[in-house]
């Protein structure tokens, strides 16, 4: 299945998992921003993740209730409306695993609306999804239009000056290599040493990896970096052994991985790298409008889903199990300024 990689992968400094790739076979939401049912007749009391998914996740039913001392912690206007808005920034093709068009052709689907729709039971509120372009899933926030967006939303410390945050993932960058390699990134970029790795043009992980490489330069040490137009071209070198490594968002590793689990081209993921840099772990974060009061009532919610294990029963369907955090966080330290 051929994919790209998204515009946002060339904006320097959005982080990890904002380049990946897109799903570009048979996914594609129509121009402008729309809206997609993602309630598809789950019984009450619990809600069937990975439904539609088109692969991307294996479909589990979890069981998931109103929990009464969380929900009595939201705003009065979302208690009365009944409802939680969820916004989705996926236009105009979608994200797999994590915010695509699911194979009905109708269903906003992945890892991301799921979890939206995982808190919203807990908060017992009818989820009601809407997917927008990235631009305007912020100006959805802003209206109101939006009570919360689920969207691969890097947490940043430009973003706290309008928006707050419930953390409830890891913004990692991923290592893919062959299944049949023995190499595994332990944390050290000297490890690196006498590999050939590809990696996005303008991304975020290649100024990280070229800074690597500067550094074993000056050791004496050799990485070679290659470039390929899209992953196509990079999965082919990969299974040709032109490459030893691709150095790219993990959400997107995570889901080739899964897709070619059993084939003669399988990879797997040989370590991830936070999205933020060795000195900083990178959060994505639920993100709502600064003093909504709604960044309270997410993050425990995401904390009964952690505690309960319909978290990491997500997380596994989804095959991103290496992004798991152990606590939500409201406004935890994002990403500086100097690199937002």
């Amino acid at each position: 299945m051929s994919a790209h990689f998204t515009r946002r992968s060339l904006i320097r400094g959005i982080t990890a998992a904002t380049a990946v790739a897109t799903l570009a076979t048979g996914l594609a939401a129509c121009g402008g921003d729309s809206e997609a049912a993602t309630t598809t007749g789950s019984a009450a009391g619990s809600v069937t993740i990975g439904r539609v998914s088109n692969g991307a996740a294996e479909e589990t039913a979890l069981k998931v209730s109103e929990v009464k001392s969380i929900s009595a912690e939201l705003p009065d206007a979302i208690k009365k409306s009944g409802k939680l808005n969820i916004g989705i920034g996926a236009l105009p093709s979608g994200f797999a695993p994590l915010a695509y068009v699911g194979d009905d052709q109708k269903t906003l689907t992945g890892a991301e609306p799921d979890l939206g729709r995982l808190v919203a039971a807990v908060l017992g509120l009818k989820s009601e999804t809407k997917n927008f372009t990235w631009e305007n899933l912020f100006v959805g926030i802003d209206s109101g239009k939006v009570d919360v967006g689920f969207s691969n939303i890097t947490d940043t410390e430009e973003r706290k000056k309008k928006y707050e945050f419930a953390s409830y993932r890891q913004d990692n960058l991923g290592w893919e290599v062959k299944k049949s390699s023995t190499w595994n990134f332990d944390g050290n970029y000297e490890n690196l040493a006498g590999l050939t790795v590809t990696v996005g043009s303008g991304t975020n992980q290649e100024k990280i990896l070229l800074e690597w490489k500067k550094k074993l330069e000056s050791e004496g040490k050799k990485l070679t970096v290659k470039y390929y137009p899209d992953r196509n071209g990079i999965y082919l070198a990969l299974a040709s052994g032109k490459i030893d490594a691709f150095f790219g968002p993990n959400p997107g590793i995570a889901y080739n991985v899964s897709q070619t689990a059993g084939k003669a081209n399988a990879t797997r993921n040989a370590g991830t790298f936070s999205g933020a840099g060795e000195s900083l772990q990178g959060l994505i974060a639920a993100t709502a409008k600064k003093d909504s009061g709604l960044a309270k009532p997410v993050a425990d919610a995401i904390n009964y889903l952690i505690e309960h294990g319909q978290y990491a029963k997500w997380l596994a369907a989804y095959n991103l199990s290496n992004e798991a955090v152990a606590k939500s966080e409201i406004n935890p330290p994002g990403l500086p300024l100097d690199n937002s």
